[in-house]
């Protein structure tokens, strides 16, 4: 047909690996249509049919080399994702290079408009996007450079598929879909939860952003299509409302309103973004944490359960990504959960550490005495020598 000719004109000029198949080509009557394809330019055509399951050996051997060639070409090339973010020196944050970028994954719901922020922010129609809900089936990654306080910081952005109740996800490909965005936020650095203003903190959005915190991702919390929003203070003071009362886990994390159309907001996300990286990366002295740590048992001392005084000993951070502490005390498996949240409510507050997941471990301090659990009594040789008044006074 003529339109095979322009096709076959543009792969001439475009491509080194041109297999040209001939399909519907059962029986002898199909002899003239497939000696036809030699005038296309594109060397001799496979005689194939597809229906019946004829010339697919020839086909597979045809692409065998040529997968195995793109299979080594995409190694070289493919976005690491499996990042270990944890660095050998814990004292040192990490900063992002072009070799490990800082990874930062999107989720939400369908159609909450994930593509088209990441579009938007490329300042390119990479990605595909489009009025129905569920286009984006693959967690695809997208590499840039984003300028902040004149450095420039390498960063990797995952659009994720959108991710429905685990109850509506019936095919399979849907699975898989929501399985491999489940992969991008367990290897990402920053998730960013993407909201739809109109229908916000719908029981989805609580799921996606706690499975975030509980994989110890530094959080932010972004609102889309803030343009279709009329009464926006009003709106706002909502949100902030909502946010605190429904994700109290994530108290401190930044809510921005952006419009992925219009590109407004993107300014203060992006912001948003590398604190929360920054946060997250963050570590205070044990110095400090002691003297902190004081002032907060003076201010409300630790309770009494059954009786028995909980000692605060010593206090130290022992990780970052997301930072976590250590308190040396007695008694720790009374602690109530209550008094727990009391200290982490403090670190963010005392440290700047809003939004980033606090790990806080309550851990008792050996006993070093050896004489612990021994018997009283006075041994034999102590007792001939000193007496034996003198061994049982003592």
């Amino acid at each position: 047909m003529p339109a095979d000719e322009v096709f076959a004109d543009i792969l001439r000029k475009k491509n080194a690996h041109v297999i040209l198949a001939a399909n519907k080509a059962e029986g002898k009557a199909a002899d003239a249509g497939v000696l036809e394809g030699f005038s296309l330019g594109l060397g001799e055509p496979i005689r194939l049919s597809a229906e019946h399951g004829e010339g697919l050996g020839d086909l597979y051997d045809i692409l065998m080399p040529l997968a195995d060639e793109f299979e080594e070409r995409a190694a070289a090339d493919a976005p690491e994702t499996d990042v270990d973010v944890e660095d050998e020196d814990e004292d040192a944050p990490r900063v992002p290079t072009r070799a490990k970028p800082l990874q930062i994954a999107v989720v939400g719901r369908p159609n909450a408009g994930k593509s088209t922020l990441i579009n938007k922010i490329l300042g390119e129609d990479r990605l595909l996007t489009g009025p129905e809900a569920g286009i984006t089936r693959d967690a695809i990654s997208v590499q840039m450079d984003w300028v902040s306080h004149d450095a420039s910081v390498p960063v990797r952005i995952f659009d994720t598929a959108g991710m429905r109740k685990r109850a509506k996800v019936q095919e399979k490909l849907e699975k898989l879909s929501v399985s491999d965005g489940l992969r991008a936020v367990k290897f990402a650095e920053v998730v960013v939860v993407l909201l739809d203003v109109e229908i916000p903190f719908e029981q989805q959005d609580l799921r996606i952003a706690d499975l975030a915190e509980r994989e110890g991702r530094a959080v932010v919390v972004a609102v889309n299509k803030w343009d279709v929003e009329d009464e926006k203070q009003a709106k706002l003071k909502e949100l902030k409302e909502q946010f605190e009362r429904l994700l109290p886990q994530l108290r401190g994390a930044p809510l921005i309103t952006v419009s992925a159309k219009t590109g407004r907001g993107l300014d203060r996300l992006q912001e948003a973004i590398l604190k929360a990286h920054d946060v997250w990366n963050r570590r205070v002295t044990t110095a400090q944490l002691n003297r902190w740590l004081l002032g907060m048992t003076e201010a409300h001392p630790p309770p009494a359960p059954q009786g028995r005084r909980i000692k605060m000993r010593y206090m130290t951070q022992v990780k970052t990504r997301p930072p976590g502490f250590v308190v040396m005390c007695s008694h720790p498996d009374l602690l109530p959960a209550s008094y727990a949240r009391y200290l982490v409510n403090g670190l963010r507050l005392d440290f700047d550490m809003p939004g980033t997941p606090i790990r806080l471990h309550f851990r008792s301090q050996a006993d070093k005495n050896p004489y612990k659990n021994k018997t009283k009594s006075t041994p034999s040789r102590l007792r001939k020598h000193l007496g034996k008044g003198r061994a049982d006074e003592k």
